[in-house]
């Protein structure tokens, strides 16, 4: 079975949350992190605060192998940083196709004025990104540090498939940082919605059992480029929505929920069910819950407003911080995850 996680705004969703969760209670035999270092995936797991940019927050389940394609980019010195924080070394794998950014890379980030006018995150990962298109960019295959993790992903994942095994890839960002369906030109330099997520591990569209959008219970973008109804930060200190990105440390932007977005990242991932996140900052009662009929009335006809308009089940419900604050009904409208 494959499951793919899709971000359904501007990234921020909680797709790190979606899957460890997912990892760790479905037992999946194989997580996949796509995208790049310039994406941060926080996951709270036993009180302790994990910030990943290069492995899947599958890593939870110390029987998930660890997997990072093709289509991705890493940083070596991000890489070893984070296998060696998880002690995840003897279950993780790189293709050999997997580009790695330099510092080349990040210097000429800085020094570009266009980047800083649509606020990049100076990561390096645009300028590695058009290195590959030139076809000068080194790989992983390059690289003799990285020998003992090298694999072929897409045979692996195929081939787990073919036995019947479970997949989990991560999308990385969101589909509004799209570099062919977002805000051009404030957007990212990949692909972001699911078809773009299949070509970067390296598996077709008919493999796929789920593709599982994780929408927040409001929307957050950083950087530069339009937010529709964006709060001041005046607003948001009084909702109680200030947040920090990941990576940059810089103030998100935000907005209230927006369901024409919902229904176009519906579309263009072919979604077959959604999660929904933070639903406890729309309605501080539902926070740490774990089961539907406990959740407060209001909290429980927003979600039904959102399956409603968006003709999708509304799976997982995000509550909290930790990685198990979360509602689970998968089962119960009959979705196998």
């Amino acid at each position: 079975m494959l499951t793919v996680i899709v971000g359904g705004f501007f990234g921020d969703e909680g797709k790190g949350k979606i899957a460890g969760y997912l990892a760790l209670t479905g037992d999946y035999n194989y997580a996949v992190r796509t995208g790049a270092i310039n994406a941060g995936h926080t996951v709270v797991y036993n009180n302790r605060v994990y910030r990943l940019r290069t492995v899947s927050a599958g890593f939870v389940n110390k029987s998930t192998k660890l997997l990072v394609p093709p289509g991705a980019l890493i940083k070596l010195d991000v890489f070893f940083r984070e296998v060696e924080e998880l002690d995840v070394r003897d279950r993780i794998y790189v293709d050999y196709n997997t580009g790695v950014i330099e510092e080349i890379h990040v210097a000429r980030e800085r020094e570009d004025p266009v980047l800083r006018a649509i606020g990049s995150t100076f990561q390096g990962v645009g300028a590695a990104m058009a290195d590959r298109v030139l076809r000068r960019l080194r790989v992983a295959r390059e690289f003799p540090e990285l020998r003992e993790f090298l694999v072929d992903v897409p045979l692996v994942v195929n081939e787990a498939l073919d036995r019947g095994e479970k997949v989990l890839v991560e999308g990385t960002q969101g589909t509004f940082l799209s570099l062919y369906h977002g805000t051009y030109p404030y957007v990212t330099s990949r692909d972001t919605t699911a078809p773009g997520i299949l070509s970067e591990v390296g598996v077709g569209p008919r493999r796929v059992d789920h593709v599982l959008v994780v929408f927040k219970a409001y929307v957050t973008r950083v950087g530069e480029g339009p937010l529709e109804g964006e709060l001041s930060v005046e607003e948001l200190e009084k909702l109680g929505w200030i947040e920090r990105g990941s990576v940059t440390g810089r103030l998100r932007r935000a907005a209230p929920f927006n369901f024409k977005l919902a229904e176009r990242a519906v579309v263009l991932s072919s979604a077959t069910c959604v999660a929904v996140t933070k639903i406890d900052a729309l309605f501080p009662s539902a926070r740490g819950v774990k089961s539907w009929d406990k959740l407060p009335r209001e909290a429980r006809e927003w979600v039904e407003e959102v399956e409603s308009r968006l003709k999708r089940p509304v799976v997982l419900i995000g509550t909290g911080e930790q990685l198990e604050d979360v509602v689970d009904r998968s089962r119960d409208l009959g979705v196998e995850l």
